[in-house]
């Protein structure tokens, strides 16, 4: 399969601060790559390399098939890019913001209308098309912003932390949105913080930390790496939890433990492990009733804790962009690929 994004050996310092200590990254066309990692780990420091908004000190990095630092002009090309922070001008209306960018990436005004009308209608905001977006919603903005960094038809997008902020309700609508471009043939880079939401969306996962990827694979290969299945039982009769802990230590190599909120026992269990229907047994046969009796894989969110730890960390990269410098580099982003 052809390969979208590659990075070998990406370096970068900020002072006596190592950001990107040597970071690999390869996504095939048309898949999603979801980055995860704690405050200050380096993911938008990777995704403005990768977009040409930084430059690396060290590595080198190719972006549909073209090189980040040598063939910065092509790469603009060919990438759409949303960040932290909506880049939309809030004194124009959402057509005129998406004409201008059309208009920016060389449309004729005409094409670049048409274009926008297209985008605005199936990111719903065809009502609000000539109303000003300072008056928009928090979700209404993101995906205005969303539809802007499509109006060129770009191979690659970079979506930089998405949905911040956003409602569930809106959350959804653009996880929607980003699955139709998927499907269309556009290859994704996804830094979240919602673990969920690489659960959904993500082909493959990288967990970075400290400037380092610390781990990849599918959801499922990471959820591997964690630890086996959890058996929990929760007893209609709380007192009963000790008689629930002794049949559930029974299970060949299983440590069974009360939940933090004292309702229910669970137990990692092997790969291996069969004695699932001889502990329903037991519990029958002691005349436990059970509420709940459930076979539970580990959540995506214990594979991240698992792997980077709580340590303190810094609560952001030095010199990471405030609001106000990324939107002043995604414009100059979008005005760069006009030459």
């Amino acid at each position: 399969m052809e390969t979208a994004i590659r990075a070998a050996g990406l370096r970068k310092r900020y002072g006596d601060h190592q950001a990107l200590n040597g970071v690999d990254l390869c996504v095939p066309a048309g898949t999603v790559l979801g980055v995860l990692g704690p405050n200050g780990a380096g993911k938008t420091t990777t995704v403005r390399i990768l977009a040409t908004l930084l430059d690396a000190d060290e590595g080198t990095a190719e972006v549909a098939g073209y090189d980040v630092r040598t063939q910065r002009r092509d790469v603009q090309r060919s990438i759409g890019l949303t960040g932290q922070y909506a880049a939309v001008d809030e004194q124009l209306t959402g057509r005129e913001n998406l004409r201008m960018v059309g208009m920016l990436q060389r449309l004729d005004r005409r094409a670049a209308g048409r274009r926008a009308v297209e985008l605005l209608e199936r990111f719903d905001l065809g009502e609000a098309a000539d109303r000003r977006a300072g008056t928009y919603s928090g979700g209404m903005r993101r995906r205005l912003d969303l539809a802007a960094s499509l109006v060129a038809d770009p191979a690659v997008l970079f979506l930089d932390e998405p949905t911040t902020g956003l409602d569930p309700a809106s959350r959804l609508a653009l996880w929607a949105m980003i699955r139709e471009q998927v499907a269309a043939g556009v290859t994704i880079l996804l830094t979240t913080q919602y673990l969920e939401e690489a659960d959904q969306l993500a082909d493959r996962i990288v967990v970075v930390d400290s400037g380092q990827v610390i781990a990849e694979g599918t959801s499922d290969e990471l959820k591997r790496r964690v630890g086996g299945e959890r058996l929990e039982v929760r007893p209609v009769d709380p007192a009963q939890l000790p008689a629930v802990t002794e049949v559930l230590a029974a299970l060949p190599g299983s440590v069974p433990a009360l939940s933090e909120d004292g309702r229910f026992v669970s137990a990692r269990l092997t790969a291996a492990n069969s004695g699932l229907a001889t502990a329903a047994a037991e519990l029958e046969r002691r005349g436990i009733e059970v509420v709940d009796f459930a076979l539970r894989r580990p959540s995506l969110d214990e594979v991240f804790l698992t792997l980077t730890g709580q340590g303190g960390r810094p609560a952001a990269e030095p010199n990471e962009p405030t609001e106000l410098t990324e939107l002043t580099e995604l414009k100059e982003l979008k005005e760069r690929s006009l030459a």
